[in-house]
């Protein structure tokens, strides 16, 4: 078949086959070396076909180049890893704009209504931590690697992992602020923790220590919501009932993630944004103004 017939057939545009030739998405079955017309065999139209729908989809040229030369199942299998990849941006953007709309209308950017803060007790616990000084666009690789890191170490050497890891932020973690954050894997060994840490040397800026008890305020998010900056608005929620409460923070702000975030949809919930809270101390009683000094009333 010519290239016009096929593109006919396929409702392509010449110009689109050539670059689709050009890229290796769909090649000639022969090329003319003295005109270099292209011509196409009819079982092509099909794939012809496909490569359309999936420019449709927005898939990158590179992926369709990579997808066609898979067979049926594995085919199949990249496009699912692809829109799992698209919806997961999708509910990021969505979730992005409903804070970007309360912010431009002048309504609160806390977004309170979106979220309940729970509070719960956590009792001492003693934690494997690796601490880094870090910006915003490096924080997600360097999480998923340093919890693996601290996992694998208290499996093989700390008796095993005990609770859901955390990440506490010493400091903002933005495009502009480094942090540091620290990434925390509750053990059930801390002198071999401490053991394993020294035998890693200095400079890694690993820790093994004993995480106060404290009452922890917090919000559960989905994946989605996990994204910067639409996370904000899960710590500027915690932060606005916490002074609705009376309370005070009792530490810094921490993520803590209790599910397999691989395994995870964009609206399955992954994480608590979270502060340790205290009431405030009472002030001390006033002296009497009849009182000599330094004597209590």
């Amino acid at each position: 078949m010519s290239i016009g017939a096929f593109a006919r057939r396929t409702r392509l545009s010449a110009k689109a086959l050539r670059l689709y030739d050009r890229q290796g998405l769909l090649t000639p079955a022969y090329v003319d070396e003295t005109t270099g017309y292209r011509s196409y065999l009819p079982e092509q139209i099909e794939q012809a076909r496909t490569v359309a729908m999936l420019r449709r989809l927005d898939m990158p040229l590179a992926e369709i180049a990579a997808l066609v030369r898979l067979d049926g199942e594995r085919a199949a299998e990249a496009l699912a890893g692809y829109w799992a990849r698209v919806e997961e941006r999708h509910a990021g953007q969505r979730t992005l704009a409903g804070y970007l709309r309360a912010r431009l209308s002048g309504r609160s950017t806390t977004l309170y209504g979106d979220f309940e803060v729970e509070t719960v007790e956590v009792p001492a616990t003693p934690v494997l931590c690796e601490t880094r000084h870090l910006f915003n666009e490096e924080l997600p690789p360097w999480i998923d690697a340093a919890t693996g890191r601290l996992e694998r170490a208290a499996e093989e050497a700390c008796g095993g992992v005990t609770g859901a890891p955390f990440v506490i932020y010493h400091a903002e973690v933005t495009e502009e602020s480094d942090g540091p954050a620290e990434a925390c894997v509750p053990v059930a060994d801390l002198a071999a923790a401490r053991a394993w840490v020294a035998a890693q040397g200095r400079g890694r800026d690993l820790t093994a220590r004993t995480e106060p008890a404290y009452r922890l305020a917090y919000v559960r998010i989905t994946k989605a919501q996990v994204a910067y900056p639409q996370i904000v608005a899960a710590f500027d929620a915690v932060e606005e009932w916490i002074d609705r409460e009376g309370l005070t923070q009792a530490g810094p702000c921490r993520e803590v993630y209790f599910t397999d975030w691989d395994a995870a949809g964009p609206e399955d919930d992954v994480c608590d944004v979270a502060y340790p809270v205290r009431r405030p101390r009472p002030p001390l009683p006033a002296a009497h103004p009849h009182a000599p000094l330094g004597h209590p009333l």
